[in-house]
């Protein structure tokens, strides 16, 4: 029974209840860091006004300014619009916690790489929300823009509940196309199945759309947000050649690892 048990443990927490809380505490760190950086943010509002007019300026000299017409024709249907606002508003978090969270209990060898990635991010991320506060394209009506979200389920991102977990200004970087890569490419390395990893590779695809159909990023924040994806990967890839336990394992053995064998 007690052999069962300590089983059942070290699937659940492949390295001790100690690293799991560090992990938590790491990451609990950088949610506080976040809010921290969301206020400085929420008090430049012409600041970000001024930057979401220069984002659309270029998107424009450009010639990719499509978002309009993207958001236009996703309202064209309930049902894709819905879904989109569906997916803005919970699955950022819950599919991103989720993953990590298997990642952690049933590809423990990689986690450690994935986290470093993930922190790497993060941190470019609150540089980028404190030098370039940027109002997000639902906030800009006079370009064709509309809030999707509160016109089809009432509900305002900004309302105090939401907005506890998003930053009014922080469109630039995208971190829902940042989030989506980091966790679409290493599901796709670290899947069992062929077809699961062709899904995997398809979901930042479709937050990029849903980000987009929802009005709350530009293509240019998207672009900057698979920018930081890759920034992140070759960092955690540095420090995994400076540390063994660091390092991206997708053919790692599955054998669980004793608490001994815990990277710091």
């Amino acid at each position: 029974m007690a052999v069962e048990e300590t089983t059942v443990g070290r699937k659940l927490l492949p390295k001790g209840g100690v690293d799991a809380l560090r992990q938590v505490g790491l990451f609990a760190a950088c949610y506080m860091a976040y809010q921290m950086v969301r206020g400085l943010a929420d008090g430049s509002e012409a600041t970000a006004f001024w930057n979401a007019n220069q984002v659309i300026n270029l998107e424009n000299s450009l010639h990719v300014f499509v978002e309009p017409s993207v958001q236009a024709w996703s309202r064209g249907n309930d049902i894709v619009i819905g879904f989109a606002d569906w997916m803005y508003v919970n699955s950022h978090y819950v599919i991103t916690f989720s993953t990590l969270i298997f990642i952690y209990m049933r590809r423990n060898a990689s986690f450690y790489f994935v986290r470093n990635m993930f922190l790497a991010a993060m941190t470019f991320a609150l540089v980028g929300y404190a030098a370039y506060p940027t109002a997000p394209p639902r906030l800009m009506p006079e370009w064709g823009f509309s809030d999707t979200i509160a016109l089809t389920t009432g509900s305002h991102v900004d309302n105090q509940k939401i907005s506890a977990l998003i930053n009014l200004y922080a469109a630039v970087p995208s971190m829902h196309v940042c989030f989506s890569l980091m966790i679409g490419g290493s599901m796709f390395a670290l899947t069992n199945r062929k077809w699961t990893g062709r899904l995997w590779l398809l979901y930042p695809l479709l937050v990029t759309w849903v980000v987009v159909a929802t009005g709350n990023h530009y293509l240019f924040d998207a672009v900057l947000g698979a920018f930081t994806a890759g920034i992140a990967w070759l960092l955690a890839n540095q420090l995994g050649k400076r540390r063994d336990g660091w390092k991206f394992r997708p053919d790692a053995d599955a054998r669980t690892p004793l608490a001994s064998e815990v990277p710091a």
